[in-house]
């Protein structure tokens, strides 16, 4: 009997996703556990592998089609088995959506006209060709727009080539009259010019989310300023025995999770018509990724060692940044560190990511010269900023909260007794 697949609920926030590649066409075998489709959700693009052996008869929507979750996506029945019946009951939306889809892929692109001395040739890759990491979606495009898709570096995972990248190229020309492939945003031939991105399902999650929580939310901000030398010196010691090296960040995150176990009112949410304080504190750690930001999540942070929240959030940000993470590794956090520190920013503010109360950013650590005894030296200090949640979190919770974390931070030996 002929069983229907609905677009799953991939993650906690998920109302839609969209097909990024099929790995099956239609009236091929599968098995159970074979891989169907690569879907993108609004935190990464997950892989969805068949749960029922048989072929497949129907797909609900194309390459690059969105359909909301629970819509009709496949059938997979025995050979030339009856599914008329599925399809009229369940493909209303995917049908929308595939003609939007069609509509849109047969629009003329707009060209580009380049004048060239010599006759250039574009070599293509073929489609078959297993050493080019593309997905079929990018392919198409790449060749209807006339883009040898192998100069283009993928931000996929893997180095893989998808529509985003086909999307943020342009053909351009070089000194040496030859058709080359580069990034570009400025304009061409002293002619104004632009480039539209479509928005991934990653950014318009960050999006909706975020603006919820900026105007829902009543922000206040609270900045200290710490004395990073202890940690510094702590960190290189502990280096030099561990084979897990540790970094700023996982003394962070051990800091914070210590100290939120003595504030449970900063490890909260609001609920609308109560406060929910968790017991449990499971820490978000921001990566940014090409398409936008994930928060993979250390769970039960204050029970972990240095080098068992060192070994486990440099997992997590690998998988994060080849959007390889499972659901459960990106959701559940109770309180969020964003560190920016890397990247030479001294102090910044954050915008809450929901449902928590309270994010903190992190600054860069920076040395400054200080009076000391009766004469001048230099000390690292490092600028944190805490955005809390009025409605849970009130300012002398927030000012109690940071006086403990800095205690912590500045004598890191007392996170080991």
């Amino acid at each position: 009997m002929a069983e229907v697949i609905l677009m799953p609920r991939l993650s906690d926030t998920m109302t839609e996703g969209v097909v990024a590649a099929w790995h099956k066409n239609i009236g091929d075998p599968v098995k159970k556990g074979d891989l169907l489709a690569e879907i993108e959700t609004d935190k990464a693009t997950m892989e969805l592998e068949s749960y029922k052996d048989g072929i497949l008869l129907h797909i609900g929507i194309a390459n690059g089609g969105k359909l909301q979750v629970n819509d009709l996506l496949a059938i997979i029945g025995a050979p030339n088995e009856d599914i008329s019946s599925l399809i009229n009951k369940n493909s209303v939306v995917a049908e929308k959506e595939e003609s939007k889809i069609i509509e849109k892929q047969s629009k003329p692109e707009p060209e580009i006209v380049v004048e060239v001395k010599k006759a250039d040739v574009v070599i293509f890759e073929s489609d078959t060709d297993e050493r080019l990491k593309a997905s079929p979606l990018a392919k198409k495009l790449a060749k209807e727009k006339g883009i040898n898709i192998a100069s283009i570096q993928g931000s996929g995972d893997g180095g893989r080539i998808i529509k985003s990248d086909i999307d943020n190229f342009r053909i351009a020309v070089s000194s040496e009259n030859k058709i080359s492939l580069t990034p570009s945003f400025d304009s061409v031939d002293g002619q104004e010019n632009y480039s539209d991105t479509p928005n991934s399902q990653m950014r318009k999650a960050i999006a909706k989310r975020l603006t919820e929580s900026k105007f829902s939310a009543p922000h206040f901000y609270l900045t200290m300023e710490l004395n990073m030398d202890n940690a510094l010196a702590m960190r290189a010691q502990i280096n030099e025995l561990g084979s897990v090296k540790i970094s700023i960040q996982d003394l962070i995150i051990k800091a914070a999770a210590f100290s939120l176990k003595l504030h449970p009112a900063v490890n909260s949410s609001w609920m609308g018509d109560f406060i929910r304080t968790y017991s449990h504190i499971h820490i978000g750690s921001a990566v940014a990724v090409p398409e936008g930001l994930m928060v993979p999540v250390i769970k039960f942070a204050d029970q972990k060692s240095f080098f068992q929240i060192a070994a486990e959030a440099k997992e997590l940000y690998t998988k994060a940044r080849g959007k390889k993470l499972q659901p459960n590794e990106f959701s559940g956090n109770t309180f969020t560190i964003s560190n920016l520190g890397m990247m030479d920013i001294e102090e910044f503010t954050s915008i809450i990511n929901p449902p928590d109360s309270c994010i903190m950013a992190v600054g860069k650590i920076k040395e400054i010269v200080t009076k000391k005894d009766a004469g001048f030296g230099t000390t690292n200090v490092m600028k944190v900023t805490l955005s809390c949640d009025h409605r849970c979190v009130d300012g002398a919770v927030g000012a109690s909260f940071l006086q403990t974390f800095k205690k912590f931070v500045e004598s890191p030996i007392s996170m080991l007794l």
